[in-house]
Formats: structure tokens, C-alpha cells, sequence
């Protein structure tokens, strides 16, 4: 079936899609087809702004929502129709390791970013991440992405997560409070928003490193003005019975 075109890219006097588009409703039902591929919105996004636009109005929102459906209806519940930062920011967050570079958040330890088959949130483990008078916060946290025998740095593990309606916090009012400084220079690797240290703001609890298996004095993340999370440990490694049992 061919379909025609029916809308005039109207963002850019420098678009190619000067003979118009395909309508919004033919790009959602092959999308829709196409198990909203991420790959695929992504390179669909680089074509012009009028599919960039769409992308974030819509495509992602559903990629979303048939990622982590009830974590999206969680986050939504509040009665917003969006979320923090915005539907393409967390369409990355879902899928996407940020690593780390050289002189970037995390010192010296650089290592590339990449794309994740699928990744465990946990509103329980978020818990975890809380000072315990900010617990009523809902935080989603990924199980930790390992990047094992980084010599000297041994086994480091990212992990990155999302807050339900930051804005009104217990974590952002403590965050202001005890005058947490933005970081200099680096950005939220998802939203390009500006970053707090919990580290830096003595808001890590002992729990987080427990809950990721990793040395307590090893664990840094920060937290962006949209409510996205990032952060690195390092692991504890494997008792000789659990290598086993894994061998096994």
C-alpha cells in the first residue's frame, strides 16, 4: 500500500522533506509494528526536526510504556501526562549505560558508554538509595551494569535510576538546604540538566552499598534537576562459593 504524504515540514527552511510527510497516525501504526524499535525512533529523530519532534511527543512515550509499563503508570500516576525531563531522556535512561570518561564525573576511570538488552528497575531497591527521613521519595534504581577487572579500579559497576515527581522531593529540599553545589562543568548524560553530588551533599546511606554488593567507601552518584540518578561503585568480589555455584 503506498501512502501519501500529507504534512510540509515547516521547522527548518534547510529540511529536505520539502514534498511534506507522512501523517502522524501512518508513522505510530508502523512503529507500532516495528515493537517501537529505539534503535529505529533514533535514527528516524536524525532525519529532520519535524521527525525529531514527533519522536519525543510520541514515539518514545510508547517505546516507555511497553518498556517498563508499570513503572510508567507509577510515574505517572501523579495525574501528569509527562514525565521529568522528557519521554526521549528516559527512553535512554531504559536501555542506556552511561559509562564514564577521563576528568569527567567519576575522576580518572574512563569507560564508553553503551546500549543494555534490558535492565531490572526497582522501586524497592530505590528505598535503599534514600537517607532515611527522605524515604517517602519513590526512586526507581537498575541493578548495577558490571564492567568486571578494570585493573587497578577491579570491578566497577554503573548503575542510574529516575525520581517520581522530583520537584516536590524530600531529597530536593534537603539537596537545597544543606546547599549542594551543581557540578562545574559536567551535564545528566540523558537530559543534559545540571547534576548535584550526593556524595558531595553526605546524602549516600550505608544501605546503597549493601544493596549493589559493593565497598561502602567505593559508591558515588549524583542526581539532575529532572530527577535522573547516575552513579558508580565498585564491587565486592565473588565468595569462592559463589564463583562455584556459577561455574556450575
Amino acid at each position: 500500500m503506498i501512502l501519501t504524504k500529507q504534512y510540509r515540514c515547516v521547522h527548518s527552511a534547510s529540511c529536505l522533506c520539502t514534498k511534506g510527510h507522512l501523517s502522524e497516525d501512518a508513522v505510530f501504526l508502523v512503529f507500532q509494528y516495528l515493537n517501537w524499535n529505539p534503535k529505529l525512533i533514533a535514527t528516524l529523530s536524525c532525519a529532520c526536526k519535524w521527525f525529531d519532534d514527533l519522536a519525543k511527543r510520541v514515539l518514545w512515550k510508547e517505546f516507555c510504556r511497553t518498556r517498563a509499563p508499570k513503572m510508567m503508570l507509577d510515574l505517572q500516576s501523579s495525574g501528569s501526562h509527562s514525565v521529568d525531563g522528557n519521554w526521549r531522556a528516559l527512553g535512554k535512561l531504559l536501555i542506556f549505560c552511561s559509562g564514564c570518561k577521563k576528568g569527567g564525573l567519576f575522576n580518572n576511570i574512563q569507560i564508553p558508554g553503551h546500549f543494555v538488552y534490558r535492565t531490572r528497575f526497582s522501586r524497592t531497591s530505590g528505598k535503599s538509595f534514600l537517607m532515611p527521613q527522605c524515604r517517602t521519595d519513590i526512586l526507581y534504581v537498575s541493578d548495577p551494569c558490571e564492567h568486571l577487572d578494570q585493573g587497578e579500579e577491579g570491578d566497577i559497576g554503573f548503575f542510574r535510576g529516575i525520581f517520581k515527581s522530583f520537584s516536590m522531593s524530600k531529597v530536593r529540599k534537603m539537596l537545597i538546604e544543606r546547599g549542594a553545589e551543581l557540578h562545574p562543568t559536567e551535564v545528566c548524560p540523558y537530559c543534559k540538566a545540571k547534576l548535584w553530588s550526593m556524595l558531595q551533599a553526605k546524602m549516600i546511606p550505608p544501605s546503597a552499598s549493601c544493596r549493589l554488593g559493593a565497598y561502602e567507601d567505593c559508591i558515588d552518584y549524583y542526581v539532575c534537576l529532572n530527577g535522573h540518578m547516575v552513579g558508580i561503585c565498585t564491587l565486592l568480589p565473588l565468595s569462592d562459593s559463589e564463583e562455584t555455584s556459577e561455574l556450575e
